[in-house]
């Protein structure tokens, strides 16, 4: 069923999150620019420039032609897609890769302005896939903004912006994918159960089944197999493949870790293939 989105909600979060990504930006020399973040090839300005290139897309700018084949971190068409904006603009520094996503984002912005409920209700092709709504697609874009605003946050020490209404719409997107990690990405045993737990900016509970398929249940009887509690910028970290660091069993690890209950090998499992972002 194709997912319906507020759009006046949607709207102000983009509007904010491209003004968190703005203000972040204005705040850093050429070093900070030049800093790795924990994807693969790509530093700070980078993970700027992509933010940029999807936006003027959607702008209906054509992608630049240029050579990404020596890029050895590129795994699939949409990354290289994603490269090829990326790479286009490695020679401008950062100040001018900001200038650039001040362009893009407030011409963006005004597009969105100008749309209606209907609008964002209308059928879109969506990374998600095709059957899907223009405003699904937009949550998606927040939510890529987002993780990607805290990718250069992590990078730079600096602290998360864990605002609630920003939080409560990233975590949508992979709570909504919570039966496909559960069976296609962990491959629990039928039978399992699973209770998701996430602390901090939002609390909120997700309960799972493994029957035929993995699904995200209402009600499970009994306890879970799989019991988990963890802090949700990190459940927000794990299911986008941004964290390398394995459970801690039983260990809060001082706010950031994940509490595992029931049978620790199944949850340990879960745990280890919660990324399901491309």
């Amino acid at each position: 069923m194709p997912t319906h989105v507020d759009r006046d909600l949607l709207v102000r979060l983009l509007r904010e999150q491209f003004g968190a990504v703005a203000e972040l930006g204005a705040s850093l020399d050429d070093d900070a620019w030049a800093s790795p973040t924990c994807l693969p090839g790509w530093t700070v300005k980078d993970s700027v420039s992509h933010m940029v290139g999807t936006e003027a897309m959607l702008l209906g700018e054509r992608a630049p032609e240029i050579d990404v084949s020596h890029l050895d971190h590129v795994r699939n068409d949409i990354g290289r897609s994603n490269e090829l904006w990326v790479e286009s603009m490695r020679p401008r520094s950062g100040a001018e890769v900001l200038d650039r996503f001040h362009d893009v984002t407030e011409r963006r912005l005004e597009a969105l302005d100008a749309m209606t409920q209907a609008d964002f209700d209308a059928p879109s092709w969506t990374p998600a896939g095709p059957d899907e709504t223009y405003g699904r697609f937009m949550r998606i874009r927040h939510y890529d903004c987002f993780l990607h605003e805290h990718d250069i946050r992590a990078a730079l020490g600096r602290p998360d912006r864990a605002e609630p209404d920003h939080v409560r719409s990233a975590v949508s997107e992979p709570a909504g994918a919570l039966g496909y990690i559960a069976g296609k990405r962990a491959k629990l045993p039928p039978g399992t159960t699973a209770r998701i737990h996430v602390t901090g900016a939002i609390d909120a509970t997700w309960l799972i089944a493994v029957a035929e398929r993995a699904s995200v249940v209402d009600h499970i009887d009994g306890e879970p197999t799989i019991d988990l509690e963890l802090p949700v910028m990190r459940f927000l970290r794990l299911t986008g493949g941004r964290a390398s660091e394995r459970a801690d069993a039983g260990t809060a690890n001082e706010g950031v870790g994940v509490v595992l209950g029931g049978d620790v090998a199944l949850a340990t499992r879960l745990v280890d293939n919660l990324a399901f972002a491309i």
